[in-house]
């Protein structure tokens, strides 16, 4: 099921994504929440006529750096030997379609396509044989990435934390194996991103694993598992397109931070 969260005459809701055609898409709203026992209602309205939004609002957003081995030789980085954490703040979450503002403490704006996982329900110390249990599903994510301030600071809070730095979307996929898909990451049409998530090095249930041995976690968290190779250069106007094979494209447009 992929399941959207969206907005339309004012108000927000989730609903269920039906059908195949990009331009006969329709929602069925979701009586309730999807971390919960809902139904669906059998209303039905176009996503033509709604505005999608971030698929979930997180308390916390946990990424995971240098889970790519070819990413990091690119970037003359070492493959940590266990799993890297790092945070992006709840304010830097947007969604499809919304605009990346190009902070204006920064020169150098990379994009990061990444698989996304989303958690399903408040959890601790997981088992390996469990971390299925714990997932709703899957999104595409943006790690926007001020790479000069990253170098610079060393300490990657306000490099990877800014407002606008997380895009996530369209909608979770609850019902795909991630284990071997393809990412890719578009620039104005250009392919700049292409590799697979069997490219992994720690693999989700490491990541999930390793980071709730240490924090809850909670319904709607997301974990973003790390980037490929072909990282490269945003600037004002760019359309940045992330593609991942069997959940969608998020889409998002650079503009100059106001």
């Amino acid at each position: 099921m992929r399941i959207a969260r969206f907005s339309i005459d004012g108000n927000v809701a989730f609903g269920a994504v039906e059908g195949d055609k990009p331009d006969e898409l329709v929602l069925d709203i979701i009586k309730g929440i999807p971390f919960a026992d809902f139904e669906l209602s059998g209303t039905k309205v176009p996503l033509s006529k709604v505005r999608l939004l971030p698929p979930v609002l997180p308390n916390k957003v946990v990424a995971f750096g240098r889970n790519y081995a070819a990413h990091a030789k690119e970037l003359g980085n070492e493959v940590p030997d266990t799993p890297f954490a790092f945070f992006k703040p709840s304010t830097s979450v947007i969604g499809p379609g919304d605009q990346i503002a190009y902070p204006s403490f920064s020169q150098e704006l990379h994009h990061e396509a990444e698989l996304a996982v989303v958690i399903g329900r408040m959890c601790r110390e997981v088992p390996r044989e469990r971390v299925k249990d714990v997932i709703l599903g899957y999104t595409c994510a943006n790690d926007v990435t001020a790479r000069d301030v990253q170098k610079r600071e060393k300490q990657w809070a306000r490099a990877k934390g800014f407002d606008t730095s997380c895009p996530l979307g369209p909608w979770v996929e609850t019902d795909v194996d991630p284990s071997d898909l393809t990412i890719q990451c578009t620039v104005n049409g250009q392919q700049r991103q292409l590799g697979r998530t069997s490219q992994m090095i720690h693999s989700i249930e490491d990541l999930i694993v390793n980071i709730s041995e240490a924090m809850t976690l909670l319904p709607g968290d997301v974990i973003l598992t790390g980037t490929p190779e072909g990282v490269g250069p945003l600037n004002v106007g760019d359309e940045v397109a992330v593609t991942i094979e069997g959940i969608g494209t998020l889409t998002n447009k650079v503009i100059k931070r106001g």
